[in-house]
């Protein structure tokens, strides 16, 4: 069952202002794929769900991979602003738009991934499996979810729980992840938390000024905390990181 629709990642997408900007070289989570390429022998990448393709440009940009783009709500003239904005010619990214269960491409990529994608669907093993069919054999997957089973899983749930209800809960497991790995038979398979502690809320605008202003300084304590006392765990890291190989 999918816990979101067409029309919810309409809305998410029309409500969002900064969605066109020059990709840093530290941006989030690009660590991880920094790792998979000095690992594996990447050339053509698949992200999936990853409107409007930040990973994709980002990989077009800095390693000149073949980079392609599948989601199921695709707005083409905020990805060609994008890629402008990343001096990016228009060949060098490309974009599918359609339902990943309806997808198949028999060329196959060296790396499929997404972020923030599985955890919206309740069949989590059948997600896994549709990105592991688009991998060559010997290619790379790679995933990263939401930590919702800690301190920001907490504040989801208790001051926006709308968003809450709209991801699985019980994918957000390490041990759970790594036995569906398994039974798919993949290899090298790591999942870990990632990142020491980061905390948000979708509905922040909606918010007061009181809140808004505790909401800072609880940001703030735990920030200091965590620069003088580092470690991912599972009460504060803010996502899962999971990478295979076929």
């Amino acid at each position: 069952m999918n816990l979101t629709d067409r029309a919810f990642w309409e809305d998410y997408w029309k409500s969002k202002d900064n969605l066109v900007f020059e990709i840093p070289e530290n941006f989030i989570l690009t660590e991880i794929l920094k790792e998979i390429l000095k690992k594996n022998d990447i050339r053509t990448a698949l992200e999936i769900g990853g409107f409007p393709g930040h990973y994709s440009v980002y990989l077009a940009k800095n390693f000149k991979i073949k980079a392609t783009l599948l989601d199921f709500v695709i707005i083409p003239e905020i990805i060609r602003n994008l890629l402008k904005k990343n001096k990016i010619e228009e060949p060098e990214v490309s974009w599918i738009e359609t339902d990943l269960f309806q997808f198949s491409d028999p060329a196959l990529y060296d790396l499929v991934f997404s972020n923030g994608l599985i955890e919206h669907f309740e069949d989590t093993k059948t997600i896994i499996e549709k990105h592991v069919n688009l991998v060559k054999p010997g290619g790379t997957l790679f995933l990263s979810l939401p930590n919702f089973r800690g301190f920001n899983g907490w504040l989801q749930k208790n001051f926006d729980v709308d968003n809450y209800e709209k991801h699985y809960i019980n994918s957000m497991d390490i041990g759970f992840l790594t036995r569906i790995c398994k039974e798919l038979g993949l290899k090298n398979i790591e999942v870990r938390y990632h990142g020491v502690f980061m905390i948000w809320l979708e509905n922040m605008q909606e918010k007061g000024p009181l809140f808004k202003l505790s909401f800072k300084a609880i940001w703030l304590v735990f920030k200091v905390f965590f620069k003088i006392f580092p470690f991912n765990s599972k009460q504060f890291s803010p996502y899962i990181v999971l990478t295979a190989n076929k």
